[in-house]
C-alpha cells in the first residue's frame, strides 16, 4: 500500500493547481454541447501525463537532470509558451463563453497536446518530482505507484470535464467565467516568472 498511497498523494499534488491543461480541459466541459464531444481534450491530456510519467519513471528524468542545456532550452521555450497562452486566456471573452463555437475534435487534440508538451512546469513536475520518486522503489512496487500517479491523472481530468459541464447547465454568470480567466491568465503567468527566477 505505500507505494499506491504515496503516488496518490504526489499526483494530486502535483495536478491540483490551478495550470494551462486544467483550464483549458474545463473550459471544454463548459464549451461543448455534451461531455461527449468534450472527450478528445480529456482523453488527450491524460494519454500525455501517462506518457510523461512513464517516461519519468522509466528513467528519463536521470538523462533531463543530468545536462542542464536541456533542462535550459526546456524551460526557456517553456515560459515562452506560458507568457501566449496567458496572454490568450486573458483576452478571451468570457461574457459569451458558453455562447462560443466549440472547438472540433482534431483542434481540441492539438490544442490539448500543446498545453501538456509544452508545459514545462507539468514536465518538469513528472520529470524532477515523480521520476526521482519512484526510483525509490523496484520492481512491482515501482510500478504500483506509477500506476497510482497515473489513475489520479485520469480521474482528475474526468472531474475537470464533469465539473464544466454541469456549471454549464446551472446558467452560472458568465461574469463568473470572466474571473476565473483573470485568475487563470494571472497563475500561468505567474507560473512562467516563477520558472524565469529559477533560472538566475
Amino acid at each position: 500500500m505505500e507505494p499506491i498511497l504515496h503516488g496518490i498523494i504526489l499526483a494530486f499534488g502535483l495536478i491540483l493547481p490551478l495550470g494551462v491543461q486544467n483550464v483549458f480541459i474545463f473550459s471544454q466541459g463548459v464549451m461543448q454541447p455534451s461531455v461527449t464531444k468534450a472527450m478528445p481534450a480529456m482523453i488527450t491530456a491524460a494519454i500525455c501525463d501517462t506518457l510523461l510519467i512513464l517516461l519519468a519513471g522509466l528513467g528519463l528524468s536521470i538523462i533531463v537532470l543530468q545536462f542542464e542545456a536541456i533542462r535550459f532550452m526546456l524551460l526557456i521555450g517553456g515560459i515562452l509558451f506560458l507568457i501566449y497562452i496567458g496572454f490568450v486566456i486573458w483576452r478571451s471573452d468570457a461574457a459569451t463563453f458558453e455562447d462560443k463555437e466549440a472547438l472540433p475534435m482534431k483542434k481540441q487534440i492539438i490544442f490539448a497536446l500543446s498545453v501538456s508538451l509544452l508545459n514545462p512546469h507539468a514536465i518538469l513536475d513528472t520529470v524532477g518530482v515523480i521520476g526521482t520518486n519512484a526510483v525509490k522503489y523496484n520492481g512491482q512496487e515501482q510500478w504500483y505507484f506509477l500506476c497510482a500517479c497515473i489513475l489520479v491523472s485520469w480521474l482528475w481530468f474526468f472531474s475537470l470535464m464533469l465539473a464544466g459541464a454541469t456549471l454549464k447547465k446551472m446558467h452560472i454568470s458568465p461574469s463568473i467565467f470572466s474571473v476565473f480567466n483573470k485568475i487563470s491568465a494571472l497563475f500561468i503567468w505567474g507560473t512562467a516568472f516563477y520558472l524565469l527566477a529559477g533560472l538566475f
